[in-house]
């Protein structure tokens, strides 16, 4: 085997069982910045070693003995010192039983742990996203620093801050029970939510989706709902992203443009996602708990993902659905798409005084899908002149290139039709 072949058996190898490896070793030292570069250590071994011995039968196995190999020998060169210290400790007149900390319990899944671990609430927001991905989802500090559109100096900065704020802080690797359980297990769905959406749709760029971080999010889902089974939630997150992810091969054109979504071919939707993620909303259900925001809006992706014509739609029941998400999970965002499924359902008069109404929200003084859903509205009424400044403001509030390109098309239409009316 060639080099290079081997360095990309190596990469694929490496984005498959970096997580599980990582956890197994973070559960050993009790460390997760150190079980990442136990991990580092046996990738580099694997480097050396097998251009000239070839993969092994089982590469995974192969990775974790010999980092789990290193982790042993750090673990009894450790353990030796600490018996020293703790030697000359038991001389000293402070010394007492009660300062000997004992381990008590069974170590759980390594993964989920691992899991709770980088999205601890001592951590922001973005360093856990960037943990997470790094650690769980297997990519580099370049890929994420591209995929966020931030420089790679600042991403490492994130990993490193949060790798030794969550040493600093003695962060056990551990499943929380009871009320600390449903808190941790909210921070989890979100960074992975936020994994999602940021790559379905990017923020900034030259891309309106981007692949890599939806599937990383969706693999991080797929794994919490086997190791969470009991929590709706998951599940309801799960079939969000599923459903969603049907889409990707009709939201963008052969130039990468934008396609929204009353104009995909639904032909091209993968069936096979939309009844994975219809399983799993089924499943959020059969908990027999209240729907939560998660799960309300798959529910609502489902809506769409059942009908086969943007004529099937269900408007009313869409409608219906962001009513309860407003009352679960309410803010303003959730209320300008309701407005959006009231002016499907029952008029695009109705929707235009709901949208009229959130103009004022400071939460959405800067998001550029206002002043859209106005224009897209008042062009359905006929108004064009006020629909043409709505695009072209909200073309100025995007940083996505792409939907710039998209709402200055729609502004140039509108100024079109009205020379023509």
């Amino acid at each position: 085997m060639s080099d290079q072949a081997a360095h990309r058996a190596i990469d694929a190898v490496w984005r498959i069982e970096s997580a599980k490896l990582i956890a197994r070793l973070a559960t050993m030292v009790r460390d997760v910045g150190l079980a990442e570069d136990l991990a580092q250590d046996a990738l580099l071994i694997a480097l050396e070693r097998w251009p000239e011995t070839g993969i092994p039968d089982n590469p995974g196995a192969w990775l974790m003995t010999t980092a789990k190999r290193r982790a042993i020998d750090l673990l009894r060169r450790n353990k030796l010192r600490d018996r020293k210290y703790e030697e000359y400790g038991r001389a000293s007149p402070l010394f007492t039983e009660d300062d000997v900390e004992t381990e008590t319990g069974e170590i759980g899944d390594e993964l989920l742990r691992l899991i709770f671990a980088t999205c601890h609430p001592s951590l922001s927001r973005e360093a856990r996203v960037a943990l997470t991905l790094r650690l769980l989802g297997g990519l580099t500090t370049d890929e994420i620093a591209h995929a966020y559109l931030v420089p790679e100096p600042t991403v490492a900065q994130r990993i490193v801050r949060a790798k030794k704020t969550l040493s600093a802080a003695r962060v056990k690797l551990d499943v929380p029970e009871g009320k600390e359980l449903e808190e941790r297990l909210s921070s989890v769905l979100e960074v992975v939510y936020l994994m999602y959406n940021e790559g379905y749709s990017a923020t900034a760029g030259g891309s309106w989706i981007r692949p890599t971080l939806c599937q990383e999010a969706l693999r991080l889902g797929r794994m919490l709902a086997e190791v969470a089974p009991r929590e709706p939630e998951v599940h309801g997150l799960v079939a969000l992203m599923e459903i969603q992810s049907s889409r990707f091969k009709t939201r963008i054109g052969p130039s990468g443009e934008p396609i929204l979504l009353m104009d995909q071919n639904r032909a091209l939707w993968d069936r096979l996602l939309i009844r994975r993620g219809l399983a799993a909303l089924e499943r959020a259900r059969r908990l027999g708990r209240p729907l939560g925001p998660y799960a309300l809006q798959a529910a609502i992706a489902a809506c769409h993902a059942q009908a086969l014509t943007p004529g099937d739609t269900d408007w009313a029941r869409i409608a219906a659905l962001y009513e309860a998400l407003s009352r679960a999970a309410p803010s303003p965002v959730v209320e300008l798409n309701r407005a959006v499924a009231i002016a499907m359902a029952f008029g695009p008069g109705i929707g235009l005084q709901i949208v009229d109404q959130l103009a004022d929200e400071p939460a959405l003084k800067d998001y550029y899908l206002l002043p859209s859903v106005r224009g897209d509205l008042l062009a359905k009424l006929g108004r064009m002149e006020e629909a043409r400044a709505a695009f072209e403001r909200a073309a100025s509030m995007t940083q996505n290139l792409r939907e710039q390109d998209l709402m200055r098309r729609r502004a140039a239409e509108c100024a079109d039709r009205d020379i023509r009316q």
